[in-house]
């Protein structure tokens, strides 16, 4: 039995023009045109096939007048006859499409979908338009092959509400991903959507890194967060302290070395020099001759900065003989590090830094960095399959340096366990434009969470480390970190630059596709990608836990009996660096 059966009800026209993943087809009548409508499916034929069909989505619908010469004959006298050249308008309706894949039977006999394109139709060929029960078979055929044991169910095909859309859970994070989207068009739903899902596998690995707490009420997840001023020294096992001694040498000199300085580079030089030497006694006070024999400047050693700092100034006031008898001279370093001392100290003591420089002792010790993974790495917990780590407590100054930090100490740690053992992870990067910018403009700060995340983006799937990228605006995270991105979750975009950046991410046979991008209703995306069997305009199922970040409704409020703000506690919540 045939999988599709056509009468003429669904007869489009013919095949006019074939160049790979385009055709043409010439419309019989305007009837006929009426049937056409842009994001629709359609089969065609394939010559010399019966149970095989070329699958396409619409692009475009045209209809072109064109001028034709029409003879005409008339009397000229009673014997002589001439002809009459006469314009004549008539109409050319056309259809474009995009080929998508292909209908057929496996060896089974059994009808499956596949992406690949074996043949092209041939001219004149018949193509039909999908609708009613033969858009219903087809339909139910993706929800069925997408329906695996591996598949995330999205939601369902706008052009067809009755059939779910899956992903292809293993190809969605093998490959990276991106969910891209203006603010309000659902980005944040679908994220949850997807944590809901993953949360419900006994070993799934997802990590979240969480700019505004949007994420920091989800019930199924294990909650993590960068200490504030207020909560120094508290003893909460949901505090994050991150002890500066885990930053490398990159990270460090974007934290406290102004390159503009003429002596910058004597800095830097004696800064790390001086942080070695710190290191070094770590180890041979703790006996570890197997680490002393291996260790660079980037290892993550404690060591007090205070000892740093106290050795800069030694050299910045150091005098050493002069030439002379009984005269002494300024030290090669002498007055070079004026400027870095006092930002040393500035940063080491501003509690805004206080998660990095004045963590508990318990965390600055050899063993207390394994007892961090294993909070930040950890699944087999109770809600550990999901972390949401909330970082709304960093300064903006070094928010780069410090989500960076966070991944990259993570990547490390996965790079370096056993293959057998290694589970793989995925980072949910929510926010990306405000650190993974694109080149131009970034300052040091930002180059360095650029350089770890790029790194991951280009080499993590190898030791299975993920990245969902999430943003509202994709024309400024860096097109590098994009560019890995081989699935798309393209919500409503309505800013050109953005549009124009998610159309670089699709493939050219697409764009009638990428037209629709500003007129999407909320929570409604395209996907494409190497997950879905069928790039395709999804409704996404609404989570049950919304994440914190519904758009306020300004007008409603303003409309409410005013009430009597205690703004004297605003200010003093701004002053003490805490809400409660």
């Amino acid at each position: 039995m045939a999988f599709f059966t056509f009468d003429a009800s669904y007869s489009l026209g013919k095949v006019r023009t074939v160049d790979t993943r385009r055709v043409n087809i010439q419309v019989h009548s305007d009837e006929d045109l009426r049937k056409a409508r842009v994001g629709q499916l359609v089969a065609l034929a394939l010559p010399g096939a019966l149970e095989e069909w070329l699958i396409g989505i619409i692009d475009k619908v045209i209809k072109t007048p064109v001028l034709e010469d029409e003879t005409d004959t008339g009397l000229q006298g009673t014997d002589e006859v001439t002809e009459l050249f006469l314009p004549r308008e008539s109409v050319m309706n056309t259809v474009r499409l995009t080929l998508v894949g292909t209908v057929g039977l496996d060896k089974d006999s059994r009808p499956r979908f596949s992406r690949s394109l074996v043949q092209v139709p041939e001219i004149d060929g018949e193509c039909y338009i999908l609708r009613d029960a033969q858009l219903q078979a087809f339909m139910n055929l993706l929800s069925v092959e997408g329906c695996t044991a591996h598949s995330l169910e999205m939601g369902r095909y706008t052009i067809d509400e009755n059939a779910t859309a899956y992903l292809d859970g293993n190809k969605f994070f093998q490959r990276h991903a991106s969910i891209l989207g203006s603010t309000g068009s659902g980005k944040s739903w679908t994220v949850a959507a997807i944590l809901e899902q993953a949360a419900k596998l006994p070993s799934a690995n997802l990590i979240i890194f969480d700019l505004h707490g949007e994420y920091r009420e989800l019930s199924y997840a294990r909650h993590l967060r960068i200490p504030g001023p207020e909560e120094l020294g508290k003893d909460d096992p949901s505090l994050l302290y991150l002890p500066y001694w885990l930053l490398n040498t990159e990270e460090m000199q974007a934290m406290f070395i102004d390159r503009s300085e003429f002596s910058a580079h004597n800095q830097v030089m004696a800064f790390q020099d001086t942080v070695v030497a710190e290191k070094e006694k770590t180890l041979e006070i703790l006996k570890k001759e197997e680490v002393l024999n291996a260790f660079t400047l980037d290892s993550p050693i404690p060591f007090s900065i205070q000892n740093v700092i106290a050795k800069l100034k030694e050299l910045n006031e150091q005098m050493v003989p002069g030439a002379k008898p009984n005269t002494e001279k300024k030290g090669p370093f002498n007055g070079e590090f004026d400027r870095l001392i006092p930002r040393l100290n500035s940063k080491v003591s501003d509690k805004r830094y206080g998660f990095l420089f004045q963590s508990p002792e318990s965390e600055n010790q050899y063993d207390s960095m394994a007892d961090m993974m294993k909070r930040l790495m950890d699944y087999s917990g109770s809600k550990a399959q999901i972390k949401v780590i909330d970082f709304s407590e960093v300064p903006a100054d070094i928010l780069p340096v410090i989500v960076g930090l966070v991944a990259r100490i993570i990547y490390q740690v996965q790079f370096w366990s056993d293959r057998d053992k290694r589970k793989p992870m995925a980072f949910v990067c929510d926010e990306a434009h405000l650190y993974l910018p694109k080149k131009e403009g970034r300052n040091p700060v930002e180059q360095r969470a650029i350089e770890n995340f790029e790194k991951i983006a280009k080499e993590g799937r190898k030791y299975g480390v993920a990245l969902l990228v999430v943003s509202q605006r994709p024309s400024d995270v860096s097109a590098t970190i994009l560019s890995q991105c081989n699935n798309v979750i393209a919500l409503r975009l309505t800013n050109g630059d953005d549009q124009a950046t998610v159309r670089k991410l699709m493939p050219e046979s697409l764009e009638g596709l990428m037209e629709t991008l500003s007129i999407l209703d909320i929570g409604e995306a395209l996907v494409v990608g190497d997950a879905v069997l069928l790039p395709s305009r999804i409704r996404i199922h609404p989570p049950n836990e919304k994440p914190l970040s519904a758009t306020i409704d300004f007008w409603d409020e303003w409309s409410k009996q005013p009430d009597s703000p205690d703004f004297a506690k605003a200010v003093e919540n701004m002053r003490r660096q805490n809400r409660a």
